[in-house]
């Protein structure tokens, strides 16, 4: 099954200093039809204005990936950590048993970038923050993965039976993704238009996708930028 939704259908508002998109119910936005997707809870498609940004507030029991598409974003938390994160590179907060964060677009810049949110496996643990660079040249006509639960080399840690995907392909490229029983795949293409099974895709459409073997992408106007996140 493939279930598009389309940019134009998310929930979200504007609050001057951040654009916010919905792909699942989150704050004021309520849908019961879009409660999540399995394990993944939020995907949000932010646009963060110059030099502001969310003030520190308090997460537990949540792991939170931050995917920058353009621009940067500042992070610093209760734990003491802080640091920057540029386009095309993630950071990820597991929020354990608390934890204070702040998140600020300090460039001259607007920030665009999607915050994903998965529930872990188990409650509690000491909270962690970490970010890396992906560069765009090493997931190529491939994915990359960018974060996980599942010991998967260079990643990212996270602490949930998931994995966050990253993957770039120009016209005409097509990529594939073998999906386990009773997972569950969510889709954004953040540029270009792909096609997922015969299912169109434009930029920052979502694709929430489970009851397939094979998920078969094909890249219609590119560069497309893909992430996904595969889930119980």
């Amino acid at each position: 099954m493939i279930d598009p939704r389309p940019f134009d259908t998310l929930g979200g508002a504007n609050h001057g200093w951040l654009d916010a998109h919905h792909h699942f119910s989150f704050a004021n936005y309520h849908d019961p039809d879009r409660m999540g997707w399995g394990r993944l809870r939020v995907w949000n498609d932010d646009v963060i204005a110059p030099q502001s940004g969310f003030p520190p507030h308090p997460h537990r029991d949540m792991e939170i990936i931050t995917y920058v598409r353009t621009g940067a974003i500042t992070h610093q938390d209760s734990m003491g950590n802080k640091g920057r994160t540029a386009a095309g590179d993630v950071q990820v907060m597991s929020a354990g048993t608390g934890v204070q964060h702040a998140e600020y677009n300090m460039e001259d810049e607007a920030t665009t970038l999607f915050q994903i949110w998965i529930l872990p496996d188990r409650a509690g643990g000491a909270p962690s923050w970490g970010a890396r660079q992906f560069p765009k040249s090493d997931r190529a006509g491939e994915w990359s993965v960018l974060a996980s639960g599942k010991k998967d080399a260079e990643a990212l840690e996270i602490r949930a039976d998931a994995r966050v995907l990253g993957a770039t392909l120009e016209e005409g490229q097509e990529l594939t993704y073998e999906l386990g029983p009773d997972r569950r795949f969510y889709l954004v293409a953040a540029t270009g238009v792909v096609e997922v099974d015969g299912v169109t895709l434009h930029a920052r459409d979502g694709a929430a996708i489970h009851d397939v073997e094979t998920v078969r992408i094909k890249c219609i106007s590119g560069p497309a930028e893909l992430v996904a996140t595969d889930t119980l």
